[in-house]
């Protein structure tokens, strides 16, 4: 049991990292673009997530209320830039990658605490595990990366006209998802090393399979 707390931190530290990349994820405040016409964007801010696009507006709407409206991204959406559709698709492989990780990690720990002394089988599951965080934290990185370059460029987005949204921002930021994401990378990553770093103690009263 002595030998495994990196691995016990690896757990921790992936099933954090797991949660912020969820998180992450579902939050539509990937880019923040600020605009300059406000007649139908009343507070001149919009959210572009990798799901949808979203703002608050006060069009049809009675006097002292806002109300959002958002517009969901749809596959046939040919003006949608591919870092927004490679985002969804990789994030979608790191929850799941990451939840096998934490899987994995949970059957050799609880051989572990429970005194099971099988050095293949435990040495296995935590390099199976390692593995899984590793590759879900780079597929998390990807996406925060290439979405990250985007707002630092001011890339321009030629929305359909439905979406009532301009082109191209006055100006754009990083939203909350983008440092979520790569607090997430940082966990995933670091829990993969510690995973990966396992080594069985090899004593003169254990008996190894």
């Amino acid at each position: 049991v002595s030998t495994s707390h990196l691995q016990l931190a690896a757990f921790a530290l992936g099933t954090v990292g797991w949660i912020l990349c969820t998180v992450s994820m579902g939050l539509v405040e990937w880019r923040v673009w600020h605009v300059d016409n406000t007649t139908i964007i009343s507070s001149g801010i919009a959210w572009v997530g990798i799901w949808k696009v979203c703002f608050i507006s006060y069009l049809h709407v009675s006097p002292g209320y806002k109300e959002e409206f958002c517009h969901k991204f749809s596959g046939y959406d040919s003006s949608i830039p591919h870092e927004i559709y490679v985002a969804q698709g990789l994030l979608l492989i790191a929850m799941f990658m990451g939840l096998l990780g934490l899987t994995a990690t949970i059957f050799a720990l609880r051989n572990v605490y429970m005194g099971i002394t099988h050095k293949t089988l435990i040495t296995r599951f935590f390099l199976v595990g390692g593995f899984f965080y590793v590759f879900a934290g780079l597929c998390v990185l990807i996406p925060v990366s290439w979405n990250f370059y985007s707002v630092t460029h001011n890339q321009s987005i030629a929305f359909p006209p439905s979406y009532y949204m301009p082109s191209s921002p006055a100006a754009q930021e990083a939203g909350a998802a983008i440092p979520i994401g790569i607090v997430a990378v940082i966990l995933l990553l670091l829990s993969g090393t510690f995973s990966l770093s396992y080594r069985f103690p090899v004593t003169a009263n254990t008996t190894t399979k």
